[in-house]
């Protein structure tokens, strides 16, 4: 199990999170950010930084937002690794 960002991150792009990550599995796609699940330590020490509140386990990421677990794990590897905060997009 690892951590997952959903839909409200899409577009926003806080990085709050990520600069609290031990793990450094946050990556920075265009429009918002993923998690790679093979390198997240499921500590949950992101999910009280991100102001969005877009962040959830993957156990307990809500119904309508299931497909980010997916696209977690497809886009994590293709983007850059993230460690240091950023201006959001909003």
């Amino acid at each position: 199990m690892s951590m997952v960002v959903t839909e409200p991150c899409f577009g926003c792009k806080h990085t709050d999170c990520v600069v609290v990550c031990p793990a450094d599995c946050f990556y920075e796609g265009e429009s918002m950010l993923f998690i790679h699940p093979d390198e997240c330590i499921d500590c949950g020490a992101c999910v009280p930084e991100c102001p969005p509140q877009a962040i959830f386990y993957e156990d307990d990421v809500p119904e309508p937002w299931r497909d980010y677990i997916a696209l977690n794990r497809e886009m994590a590897p293709l983007c850059p690794n993230i460690t240091e905060k950023k201006a959001p997009l909003q």
